[in-house]
Protein backbone atom coordinates (compact mmCIF):
# COMPACT_ATOMS: atom_id res chain seq x y z
CA UNK A 1 0.00 0.00 0.00
CA UNK A 2 1.68 3.38 -1.43
CA UNK A 3 0.78 7.28 -0.06
CA UNK A 4 -2.30 8.30 -1.78
CA UNK A 5 -1.40 12.14 -2.84
CA UNK A 6 -3.79 14.21 -1.36
CA UNK A 7 -3.68 17.11 -4.00
CA UNK A 8 -6.01 15.31 -6.52
CA UNK A 9 -8.75 15.13 -3.62
CA UNK A 10 -8.14 18.60 -2.90
CA UNK A 11 -8.82 19.95 -6.31
CA UNK A 12 -11.59 17.52 -6.69
CA UNK A 13 -13.56 19.01 -3.48
CA UNK A 14 -12.16 23.05 -5.57
CA UNK A 15 -14.28 21.84 -8.47
CA UNK A 16 -16.73 20.44 -6.80
CA UNK A 17 -17.37 23.15 -4.41
CA UNK A 18 -17.07 25.62 -7.43
CA UNK A 19 -20.22 24.10 -9.34
CA UNK A 20 -22.21 23.62 -5.99
CA UNK A 21 -21.80 26.93 -5.36
CA UNK A 22 -23.45 27.89 -8.82
CA UNK A 23 -25.80 25.52 -8.49
CA UNK A 24 -26.95 26.74 -5.15
CA UNK A 25 -26.90 30.02 -6.74
CA UNK A 26 -29.17 29.19 -9.52
CA UNK A 27 -31.23 27.58 -6.87
CA UNK A 28 -31.61 30.52 -4.63
CA UNK A 29 -33.11 32.84 -7.89
CA UNK A 30 -35.57 29.33 -8.78
CA UNK A 31 -36.33 27.88 -5.62
CA UNK A 32 -38.85 25.13 -7.12
CA UNK A 33 -38.29 23.51 -10.32
CA UNK A 34 -40.99 20.95 -11.09
CA UNK A 35 -41.08 19.62 -14.90
CA UNK A 36 -44.57 19.85 -14.98
CA UNK A 37 -44.27 23.78 -14.29
CA UNK A 38 -41.50 23.90 -17.25
CA UNK A 39 -44.36 21.78 -19.97
CA UNK A 40 -46.65 23.80 -18.90
CA UNK A 41 -45.19 27.27 -19.68
CA UNK A 42 -45.44 27.96 -23.74
CA UNK A 43 -42.10 29.22 -24.07
CA UNK A 44 -39.91 26.94 -21.85
CA UNK A 45 -41.65 23.61 -23.84
CA UNK A 46 -41.08 25.74 -27.01
CA UNK A 47 -37.12 25.99 -26.55
CA UNK A 48 -37.25 22.69 -25.23
CA UNK A 49 -38.54 20.95 -27.98
CA UNK A 50 -36.67 22.27 -30.38
CA UNK A 51 -33.57 22.33 -28.67
CA UNK A 52 -34.41 18.07 -29.00
CA UNK A 53 -35.69 18.49 -32.00
CA UNK A 54 -32.50 20.00 -33.31
CA UNK A 55 -30.10 17.78 -31.65
CA UNK A 56 -31.69 15.18 -32.69
CA UNK A 57 -31.79 15.88 -36.57
CA UNK A 58 -27.94 17.13 -36.52
CA UNK A 59 -27.16 13.67 -34.83
CA UNK A 60 -28.78 11.54 -37.07
CA UNK A 61 -27.55 13.42 -40.23
CA UNK A 62 -24.17 13.77 -38.75
CA UNK A 63 -23.65 9.93 -37.97
CA UNK A 64 -25.86 8.70 -40.55
CA UNK A 65 -23.38 10.32 -43.04
CA UNK A 66 -20.33 9.90 -41.03
CA UNK A 67 -20.68 5.73 -41.21
CA UNK A 68 -20.07 5.55 -45.39
CA UNK A 69 -17.43 7.92 -44.87
CA UNK A 70 -15.52 6.01 -42.15
CA UNK A 71 -15.83 3.20 -44.00
CA UNK A 72 -14.48 4.70 -47.42
CA UNK A 73 -11.57 5.94 -45.44
CA UNK A 74 -10.95 2.90 -44.06
CA UNK A 75 -10.80 0.77 -46.94
CA UNK A 76 -8.60 3.16 -49.32
CA UNK A 77 -5.61 4.66 -48.76
CA UNK A 78 -4.58 7.82 -50.87
CA UNK A 79 -2.09 10.20 -50.68
CA UNK A 80 -2.54 13.15 -47.97
CA UNK A 81 -5.06 10.57 -45.99
CA UNK A 82 -2.99 11.15 -42.85
CA UNK A 83 -3.44 14.72 -43.47
CA UNK A 84 -7.45 14.30 -43.66
CA UNK A 85 -7.65 12.55 -40.91
CA UNK A 86 -5.54 15.56 -38.64
CA UNK A 87 -8.45 17.94 -40.27
CA UNK A 88 -11.05 15.31 -39.07
CA UNK A 89 -9.71 15.69 -35.90
CA UNK A 90 -9.65 19.12 -35.23
CA UNK A 91 -13.34 20.18 -36.79
CA UNK A 92 -14.58 19.35 -32.63
CA UNK A 93 -11.94 21.90 -31.42
CA UNK A 94 -12.09 24.83 -34.52
CA UNK A 95 -13.61 28.09 -33.08
CA UNK A 96 -16.86 27.67 -33.75
CA UNK A 97 -17.37 31.22 -35.48
CA UNK A 98 -14.28 30.61 -37.40
CA UNK A 99 -16.19 27.53 -39.02
CA UNK A 100 -19.46 29.29 -38.69
CA UNK A 101 -17.82 32.58 -41.02
CA UNK A 102 -17.11 30.21 -43.36
CA UNK A 103 -20.06 28.44 -43.81
CA UNK A 104 -21.79 32.07 -44.48
CA UNK A 105 -19.42 32.74 -46.68
CA UNK A 106 -19.98 29.72 -49.15
CA UNK A 107 -24.07 29.25 -47.99
CA UNK A 108 -25.17 32.93 -47.00
CA UNK A 109 -27.68 34.98 -48.59
CA UNK A 110 -24.24 36.87 -50.34
CA UNK A 111 -22.29 33.88 -50.05
CA UNK A 112 -20.35 31.94 -53.07
CA UNK A 113 -23.05 29.54 -53.91
CA UNK A 114 -25.81 32.56 -54.52
CA UNK A 115 -22.94 34.67 -56.34
CA UNK A 116 -22.40 31.69 -58.84
CA UNK A 117 -26.52 31.10 -59.46
CA UNK A 118 -26.90 34.80 -59.87
CA UNK A 119 -24.28 34.83 -62.26
CA UNK A 120 -25.58 32.12 -64.33
CA UNK A 121 -29.02 33.50 -64.29
CA UNK A 122 -30.68 31.56 -61.46
CA UNK A 123 -32.52 33.40 -58.23
CA UNK A 124 -31.36 31.18 -55.23
CA UNK A 125 -33.77 31.43 -52.67
CA UNK A 126 -32.06 29.26 -49.98
CA UNK A 127 -31.08 31.06 -46.30
CA UNK A 128 -28.66 29.64 -44.00
CA UNK A 129 -30.15 31.02 -41.07
CA UNK A 130 -32.79 29.22 -38.65
CA UNK A 131 -33.20 25.48 -38.40
CA UNK A 132 -31.10 24.96 -42.25
CA UNK A 133 -28.51 26.47 -41.13
CA UNK A 134 -27.80 25.38 -37.39
CA UNK A 135 -28.13 21.67 -39.14
CA UNK A 136 -25.56 22.27 -41.12
CA UNK A 137 -23.20 24.08 -39.15
CA UNK A 138 -23.45 20.68 -37.00
CA UNK A 139 -22.76 18.22 -40.01
CA UNK A 140 -19.91 20.73 -41.01
CA UNK A 141 -18.64 20.03 -36.94
CA UNK A 142 -19.67 16.70 -35.94
CA UNK A 143 -19.11 14.34 -38.99
CA UNK A 144 -15.50 14.37 -39.56
CA UNK A 145 -15.00 13.76 -35.92
CA UNK A 146 -17.95 10.71 -35.98
CA UNK A 147 -16.30 9.52 -39.01
CA UNK A 148 -12.61 9.28 -37.27
CA UNK A 149 -14.29 7.87 -34.26
CA UNK A 150 -16.00 4.80 -36.23
CA UNK A 151 -12.73 4.72 -38.30
CA UNK A 152 -10.82 3.65 -35.11
CA UNK A 153 -13.58 1.39 -34.49
CA UNK A 154 -12.61 -0.12 -37.74
CA UNK A 155 -9.15 -0.13 -37.51
CA UNK A 156 -9.52 -2.31 -34.51
CA UNK A 157 -10.96 -4.90 -36.28
CA UNK A 158 -8.17 -8.33 -35.71
CA UNK A 159 -6.16 -8.62 -38.79
CA UNK A 160 -7.14 -12.72 -38.38
CA UNK A 161 -10.63 -11.89 -39.33
CA UNK A 162 -9.08 -9.79 -42.56
CA UNK A 163 -7.30 -13.19 -43.61
CA UNK A 164 -10.29 -15.20 -42.96
CA UNK A 165 -12.48 -12.82 -45.15
CA UNK A 166 -10.27 -13.46 -48.14
CA UNK A 167 -9.72 -16.91 -47.87
CA UNK A 168 -13.21 -17.59 -47.34
CA UNK A 169 -14.08 -15.50 -50.82
CA UNK A 170 -16.82 -12.92 -49.26
CA UNK A 171 -18.38 -9.82 -51.25
CA UNK A 172 -17.97 -6.13 -49.90
CA UNK A 173 -21.47 -6.54 -48.91
CA UNK A 174 -20.66 -9.62 -46.88
CA UNK A 175 -17.81 -8.75 -44.84
CA UNK A 176 -19.75 -5.74 -44.07
CA UNK A 177 -22.02 -7.26 -42.55
CA UNK A 178 -20.84 -9.81 -40.47
CA UNK A 179 -17.48 -8.41 -39.52
CA UNK A 180 -17.81 -4.42 -39.90
CA UNK A 181 -20.76 -3.80 -39.15
CA UNK A 182 -21.31 -5.46 -35.58
CA UNK A 183 -17.97 -3.53 -34.48
CA UNK A 184 -19.61 -0.31 -36.00
CA UNK A 185 -22.58 -1.41 -34.16
CA UNK A 186 -20.54 -1.56 -30.39
CA UNK A 187 -19.01 1.86 -30.85
CA UNK A 188 -22.42 3.90 -32.48
CA UNK A 189 -24.32 4.29 -28.81
CA UNK A 190 -21.07 6.00 -27.70
CA UNK A 191 -20.89 8.39 -30.58
CA UNK A 192 -24.76 9.28 -31.09
CA UNK A 193 -24.53 9.91 -27.42
CA UNK A 194 -21.56 12.67 -27.82
CA UNK A 195 -22.50 13.75 -30.71
CA UNK A 196 -26.15 14.77 -29.39
CA UNK A 197 -24.84 15.84 -26.39
CA UNK A 198 -22.68 18.30 -28.25
CA UNK A 199 -25.37 19.54 -30.33
CA UNK A 200 -27.64 19.80 -27.48
CA UNK A 201 -25.55 21.76 -25.45
CA UNK A 202 -24.15 23.79 -28.48
CA UNK A 203 -24.54 27.67 -28.49
CA UNK A 204 -22.40 29.55 -30.46
CA UNK A 205 -23.52 28.17 -33.07
CA UNK A 206 -27.32 28.58 -32.32
CA UNK A 207 -26.77 32.31 -31.22
CA UNK A 208 -25.53 32.80 -34.91
CA UNK A 209 -27.01 30.93 -36.97
CA UNK A 210 -30.52 30.46 -35.10
CA UNK A 211 -32.42 33.15 -36.98
CA UNK A 212 -34.98 34.33 -34.50
CA UNK A 213 -37.49 33.10 -31.61
CA UNK A 214 -38.81 29.86 -33.59
CA UNK A 215 -34.87 28.44 -33.34
CA UNK A 216 -34.23 29.17 -30.13
CA UNK A 217 -32.49 26.41 -27.57
CA UNK A 218 -32.15 26.46 -24.23
CA UNK A 219 -28.94 27.85 -23.67
CA UNK A 220 -30.06 30.87 -26.22
CA UNK A 221 -32.84 31.61 -24.10
CA UNK A 222 -30.93 31.40 -20.63
CA UNK A 223 -28.28 34.12 -22.55
CA UNK A 224 -31.22 36.26 -23.94
CA UNK A 225 -33.35 35.67 -20.69
CA UNK A 226 -29.88 37.15 -18.36
CA UNK A 227 -28.32 39.60 -20.76
CA UNK A 228 -30.88 41.27 -22.61
CA UNK A 229 -34.38 40.70 -20.57
CA UNK A 230 -32.36 40.52 -17.17
CA UNK A 231 -34.79 38.27 -16.04
CA UNK A 232 -32.71 36.61 -13.43
CA UNK A 233 -35.40 34.11 -12.30
CA UNK A 234 -36.19 32.47 -15.59
CA UNK A 235 -32.57 32.64 -16.14
CA UNK A 236 -32.41 30.49 -13.49
CA UNK A 237 -35.07 28.09 -14.05
CA UNK A 238 -33.64 27.65 -17.10
CA UNK A 239 -30.33 26.86 -16.55
CA UNK A 240 -31.18 24.26 -13.88
CA UNK A 241 -33.92 22.80 -16.65
CA UNK A 242 -30.80 22.64 -18.85
CA UNK A 243 -28.63 20.68 -16.24
CA UNK A 244 -31.30 18.26 -15.37
CA UNK A 245 -31.94 17.24 -19.16
CA UNK A 246 -27.25 16.60 -19.90
CA UNK A 247 -27.53 14.80 -16.37
CA UNK A 248 -30.56 12.61 -17.79
CA UNK A 249 -28.61 12.31 -21.21
CA UNK A 250 -25.07 11.79 -19.98
CA UNK A 251 -26.91 8.82 -17.64
CA UNK A 252 -28.49 7.22 -20.82
CA UNK A 253 -25.40 7.33 -22.84
CA UNK A 254 -23.41 5.52 -20.29
CA UNK A 255 -26.33 2.98 -20.02
CA UNK A 256 -26.39 2.40 -23.93
CA UNK A 257 -22.87 2.56 -24.53
CA UNK A 258 -20.63 -0.62 -24.33
CA UNK A 259 -16.96 -0.73 -24.75
CA UNK A 260 -15.37 -2.73 -27.48
CA UNK A 261 -14.01 -5.94 -26.69
CA UNK A 262 -10.22 -5.67 -27.56
CA UNK A 263 -8.10 -8.90 -27.98
CA UNK A 264 -4.53 -9.47 -27.95
CA UNK A 265 -4.57 -9.55 -31.68
CA UNK A 266 -6.38 -6.91 -32.50
CA UNK A 267 -3.34 -4.63 -33.33
CA UNK A 268 -3.23 -4.40 -37.29
CA UNK A 269 0.05 -4.31 -38.85
CA UNK A 270 -0.93 -4.80 -42.65
CA UNK A 271 -4.67 -3.58 -44.32
CA UNK A 272 -6.16 -6.87 -45.35
CA UNK A 273 -8.42 -5.62 -48.67
CA UNK A 274 -11.05 -7.49 -50.85
CA UNK A 275 -10.39 -6.85 -54.23
CA UNK A 276 -12.26 -3.64 -55.22
CA UNK A 277 -14.37 -3.55 -58.01
CA UNK A 278 -15.22 0.24 -60.30
CA UNK A 279 -18.74 0.58 -58.47
CA UNK A 280 -17.36 0.25 -54.84
CA UNK A 281 -14.60 2.44 -55.90
CA UNK A 282 -16.90 5.24 -57.07
CA UNK A 283 -18.86 4.45 -54.04
CA UNK A 284 -16.03 5.34 -51.96
CA UNK A 285 -14.53 8.04 -54.14
CA UNK A 286 -18.08 9.84 -53.67
CA UNK A 287 -18.33 9.80 -49.88
CA UNK A 288 -14.80 10.95 -49.45
CA UNK A 289 -15.33 13.81 -51.61
CA UNK A 290 -18.33 14.56 -50.05
CA UNK A 291 -16.57 14.32 -46.90
CA UNK A 292 -13.63 16.99 -48.38
CA UNK A 293 -16.53 19.51 -49.83
CA UNK A 294 -18.20 19.83 -46.28
CA UNK A 295 -14.79 20.50 -44.31
CA UNK A 296 -12.33 21.97 -46.54
CA UNK A 297 -14.24 24.90 -48.64
CA UNK A 298 -15.56 26.69 -45.76
CA UNK A 299 -11.55 27.12 -44.25
CA UNK A 300 -10.71 27.93 -47.70
CA UNK A 301 -12.94 31.16 -47.45
CA UNK A 302 -12.15 31.98 -44.40
CA UNK A 303 -8.37 32.39 -45.54
CA UNK A 304 -9.45 33.76 -48.57
CA UNK A 305 -11.95 35.96 -47.44
CA UNK A 306 -9.80 37.17 -44.84
CA UNK A 307 -7.28 38.42 -46.95
CA UNK A 308 -8.93 41.77 -47.60
CA UNK A 309 -8.87 45.45 -47.89
CA UNK A 310 -10.10 45.82 -44.46
CA UNK A 311 -7.11 44.02 -43.14
CA UNK A 312 -4.77 46.97 -42.34
CA UNK A 313 -7.07 48.78 -40.51
CA UNK A 314 -8.52 45.86 -38.43
CA UNK A 315 -4.63 45.08 -37.56
CA UNK A 316 -4.02 48.56 -36.35
CA UNK A 317 -7.51 49.36 -33.96
CA UNK A 318 -6.26 48.98 -30.82
CA UNK A 319 -9.32 46.74 -29.82
CA UNK A 320 -8.45 44.04 -31.90
CA UNK A 321 -5.26 43.66 -29.86
CA UNK A 322 -6.47 43.89 -26.58
CA UNK A 323 -9.03 41.21 -27.82
CA UNK A 324 -6.20 38.91 -29.11
CA UNK A 325 -3.69 39.70 -25.98
CA UNK A 326 -7.45 38.72 -24.21
CA UNK A 327 -7.71 35.30 -25.83
CA UNK A 328 -4.16 34.57 -25.17
CA UNK A 329 -4.17 34.87 -21.79
CA UNK A 330 -7.37 32.83 -20.90
CA UNK A 331 -6.57 30.38 -23.10
CA UNK A 332 -3.11 29.94 -21.48
CA UNK A 333 -4.13 30.08 -17.94
CA UNK A 334 -7.38 28.33 -18.25
CA UNK A 335 -5.48 25.36 -20.25
CA UNK A 336 -2.68 25.43 -17.89
CA UNK A 337 -5.17 25.46 -14.88
CA UNK A 338 -6.68 22.38 -16.74
CA UNK A 339 -3.52 20.46 -17.25
CA UNK A 340 -2.75 21.11 -13.20
CA UNK A 341 -5.81 19.84 -12.26
CA UNK A 342 -6.20 17.13 -14.74
CA UNK A 343 -2.66 15.58 -13.45
CA UNK A 344 -3.70 15.83 -10.08
CA UNK A 345 -6.46 14.41 -10.04
CA UNK A 346 -5.32 11.76 -12.27
CA UNK A 347 -2.21 11.08 -9.10
CA UNK A 348 -4.50 10.37 -7.10
CA UNK A 349 -6.89 8.16 -8.97
CA UNK A 350 -4.00 6.32 -10.43
CA UNK A 351 -3.04 5.49 -7.16
CA UNK A 352 -6.60 4.83 -5.65
CA UNK A 353 -6.90 2.00 -8.43
CA UNK A 354 -3.93 0.43 -7.94
CA UNK A 355 -4.55 0.26 -4.01
CA UNK A 356 -7.85 -1.65 -5.39
CA UNK A 357 -9.77 1.37 -4.57
CA UNK A 358 -11.04 1.85 -8.49
CA UNK A 359 -14.68 2.79 -7.17
CA UNK A 360 -13.60 5.59 -5.28
CA UNK A 361 -10.84 6.92 -7.94
CA UNK A 362 -13.83 6.69 -10.29
CA UNK A 363 -15.69 8.86 -8.54
CA UNK A 364 -12.91 11.72 -8.02
CA UNK A 365 -11.83 11.20 -12.18
CA UNK A 366 -16.12 11.76 -12.17
CA UNK A 367 -15.79 15.56 -10.88
CA UNK A 368 -13.21 16.14 -13.15
CA UNK A 369 -15.39 15.43 -16.05
CA UNK A 370 -18.70 17.35 -14.52
CA UNK A 371 -18.74 19.53 -17.01
CA UNK A 372 -19.97 17.42 -19.58
CA UNK A 373 -23.31 17.18 -17.54
CA UNK A 374 -23.34 20.59 -16.17
CA UNK A 375 -22.91 22.71 -19.02
CA UNK A 376 -20.69 25.67 -19.12
CA UNK A 377 -23.14 28.20 -19.53
CA UNK A 378 -25.23 26.80 -16.80
CA UNK A 379 -22.19 27.40 -14.61
CA UNK A 380 -21.43 30.63 -15.78
CA UNK A 381 -24.71 31.65 -14.99
CA UNK A 382 -24.86 30.25 -11.61
CA UNK A 383 -21.58 32.39 -11.25
CA UNK A 384 -23.07 35.65 -12.56
CA UNK A 385 -25.94 35.44 -10.22
CA UNK A 386 -23.82 34.57 -7.13
CA UNK A 387 -21.24 37.30 -7.78
CA UNK A 388 -23.34 40.15 -8.89
CA UNK A 389 -24.35 41.20 -6.05
CA UNK A 390 -20.63 41.72 -5.01
CA UNK A 391 -18.80 42.98 -7.82
CA UNK A 392 -19.02 43.95 -11.17
CA UNK A 393 -19.47 40.64 -12.71
CA UNK A 394 -18.43 42.20 -16.33
CA UNK A 395 -14.80 42.52 -15.16
CA UNK A 396 -13.99 39.17 -13.60
CA UNK A 397 -11.61 37.78 -16.40
CA UNK A 398 -10.86 34.63 -13.60
CA UNK A 399 -14.38 33.32 -13.71
CA UNK A 400 -14.20 33.01 -17.69
CA UNK A 401 -10.88 31.40 -17.00
CA UNK A 402 -12.37 28.81 -14.88
CA UNK A 403 -15.16 27.62 -16.63
CA UNK A 404 -13.05 27.74 -19.73
CA UNK A 405 -10.17 25.06 -17.89
CA UNK A 406 -13.33 23.04 -16.54
CA UNK A 407 -13.95 22.82 -20.36
CA UNK A 408 -11.12 21.83 -21.33
CA UNK A 409 -10.88 19.24 -18.09
CA UNK A 410 -12.62 16.67 -19.04
CA UNK A 411 -10.72 16.14 -22.54
CA UNK A 412 -7.19 16.28 -19.78
CA UNK A 413 -8.64 13.41 -18.20
CA UNK A 414 -9.05 11.27 -21.17
CA UNK A 415 -6.11 12.17 -23.24
CA UNK A 416 -3.50 11.55 -19.78
CA UNK A 417 -6.17 9.02 -17.68
CA UNK A 418 -4.12 5.30 -19.51
CA UNK A 419 -1.01 6.29 -20.11
CA UNK A 420 -0.58 7.98 -16.56
CA UNK A 421 -1.68 4.58 -15.07
CA UNK A 422 0.72 2.35 -17.21
CA UNK A 423 3.68 4.59 -16.14
CA UNK A 424 2.49 4.13 -12.71
CA UNK A 425 2.15 -0.04 -13.24
CA UNK A 426 5.34 -0.17 -15.29
CA UNK A 427 8.08 2.04 -12.75
CA UNK A 428 6.45 2.17 -9.42
CA UNK A 429 8.53 -0.51 -7.80
CA UNK A 430 11.46 1.02 -9.54
CA UNK A 431 11.43 4.30 -8.72
CA UNK A 432 10.58 3.29 -4.81
CA UNK A 433 13.72 0.85 -4.21
CA UNK A 434 15.77 4.26 -5.84
CA UNK A 435 14.12 6.41 -3.56
CA UNK A 436 12.75 9.16 -6.75
CA UNK A 437 9.70 10.96 -5.75
CA UNK A 438 8.44 14.61 -6.12
CA UNK A 439 9.92 16.76 -8.89
CA UNK A 440 12.65 14.19 -9.35
CA UNK A 441 10.51 11.53 -10.57
CA UNK A 442 8.35 13.80 -12.55
CA UNK A 443 11.17 15.28 -14.46
CA UNK A 444 13.19 11.92 -14.91
CA UNK A 445 10.06 9.38 -15.31
CA UNK A 446 6.50 11.07 -15.92
CA UNK A 447 7.47 13.99 -17.73
CA UNK A 448 9.93 11.94 -20.79
CA UNK A 449 7.45 9.23 -21.05
CA UNK A 450 4.61 11.47 -20.73
CA UNK A 451 4.72 14.85 -22.78
CA UNK A 452 3.36 13.91 -26.10
CA UNK A 453 0.23 13.28 -24.18
CA UNK A 454 0.75 16.08 -22.00
CA UNK A 455 1.26 18.60 -24.95
CA UNK A 456 -1.88 17.03 -27.14
CA UNK A 457 -3.99 17.52 -23.78
CA UNK A 458 -2.71 21.16 -23.56
CA UNK A 459 -3.33 22.03 -27.38
CA UNK A 460 -6.76 20.56 -26.83
CA UNK A 461 -7.61 22.36 -23.75
CA UNK A 462 -5.67 25.86 -25.65
CA UNK A 463 -8.10 25.61 -28.26
CA UNK A 464 -11.10 25.12 -26.76
CA UNK A 465 -10.86 28.11 -24.55
CA UNK A 466 -9.55 30.36 -27.36
CA UNK A 467 -12.82 29.80 -29.46
CA UNK A 468 -14.92 29.67 -26.53
CA UNK A 469 -18.10 32.23 -26.52
CA UNK A 470 -20.39 30.88 -23.86
CA UNK A 471 -18.83 32.44 -20.82
CA UNK A 472 -17.48 35.65 -22.05
CA UNK A 473 -20.87 36.28 -23.66
CA UNK A 474 -22.18 36.63 -19.80
CA UNK A 475 -19.12 37.97 -18.76
CA UNK A 476 -17.76 40.15 -21.38
CA UNK A 477 -18.26 43.84 -22.23
CA UNK A 478 -16.69 46.22 -24.37
CA UNK A 479 -13.45 46.50 -22.11
CA UNK A 480 -13.69 42.71 -21.45
CA UNK A 481 -13.66 41.08 -24.61
CA UNK A 482 -12.01 38.39 -26.36
CA UNK A 483 -11.70 37.34 -30.32
CA UNK A 484 -14.56 35.47 -30.46
CA UNK A 485 -16.97 37.80 -28.94
CA UNK A 486 -14.86 40.78 -31.16
CA UNK A 487 -15.91 38.70 -34.29
CA UNK A 488 -19.71 38.07 -32.86
CA UNK A 489 -19.91 42.09 -32.08
CA UNK A 490 -18.23 42.48 -35.78
CA UNK A 491 -20.63 40.03 -37.51
CA UNK A 492 -23.87 41.52 -35.24
CA UNK A 493 -22.98 45.10 -36.96
CA UNK A 494 -22.19 43.72 -40.47
CA UNK A 495 -18.93 44.83 -40.53
CA UNK A 496 -18.77 41.74 -42.56
CA UNK A 497 -15.11 42.47 -44.27
CA UNK A 498 -13.62 43.21 -40.59
CA UNK A 499 -15.37 40.13 -39.56
CA UNK A 500 -13.14 38.13 -41.91
CA UNK A 501 -9.65 39.34 -41.14
CA UNK A 502 -10.39 38.43 -37.28
CA UNK A 503 -12.02 35.09 -38.08
CA UNK A 504 -8.50 34.61 -40.07
CA UNK A 505 -6.70 35.83 -37.15
CA UNK A 506 -8.41 33.18 -35.03
CA UNK A 507 -8.25 30.45 -37.28
CA UNK A 508 -4.26 31.10 -37.77
CA UNK A 509 -4.04 31.71 -34.10
CA UNK A 510 -5.77 28.43 -32.99
CA UNK A 511 -4.57 25.93 -35.14
CA UNK A 512 -1.10 27.51 -35.45
CA UNK A 513 -0.77 27.39 -31.49
CA UNK A 514 -2.30 23.65 -31.86
CA UNK A 515 0.51 22.53 -33.72
CA UNK A 516 3.49 24.81 -32.34
CA UNK A 517 2.80 23.46 -29.13
CA UNK A 518 2.35 19.74 -30.26
CA UNK A 519 5.77 20.30 -32.24
CA UNK A 520 7.25 21.67 -29.54
CA UNK A 521 7.11 18.77 -27.58
CA UNK A 522 7.29 15.71 -30.39
CA UNK A 523 11.09 15.80 -30.61
CA UNK A 524 12.56 13.66 -28.56
CA UNK A 525 9.65 12.44 -26.96
CA UNK A 526 10.96 8.86 -26.33
CA UNK A 527 12.09 8.01 -23.23
CA UNK A 528 15.45 7.51 -22.36
CA UNK A 529 15.93 6.03 -18.45
CA UNK A 530 19.43 5.77 -18.80
CA UNK A 531 19.85 8.72 -16.74
CA UNK A 532 17.56 7.09 -14.08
Amino acid sequence: MYKIPKLGLLVAIFIAAFVVCAIGALLSFAPSLEPSQIWSDPYYRHVTKFSFYQASLSTLLSVGLAIPVAHALYRNSFVGKQWVLKLFSSTLVLPVLVGIFGLVSIYGNKGLIVELLDWIGFEASFSIYGLKGILLAHVFFNLPYASRLLLMALESIPCEQHKLCAHLGMTHWHKFKWIEWPRLRQQLPHVLGLVFMLCFTSFATVMALGGGPKSTTIELAIYQAIKFDFDLQAGAILALWQMLLCSFIAFAVHRLATPISVTASTQISDHFSLSSSLRSRIWDGFWIIFSLLLVIPPLFMVVWSGLNAQAVKVLSDPAFWNALWTSCKIALLASGFALFAGIAILLTSRRLRLNTKARFADQIELIGTIILVTPSLVVATGLFLLLRSFTDVFSLGFVVVLVNALMGLPYVIKTLSQPMLHIEQQYQYLCASLGIKGWQRFRLIEWRALRRPLAHAFAISFMFAIGDLSAIALFGSQEFRTLPLYLFQLLGSYQIAAAAVVSLTLLILSLGCFALIETMFKANSKVKYAHV
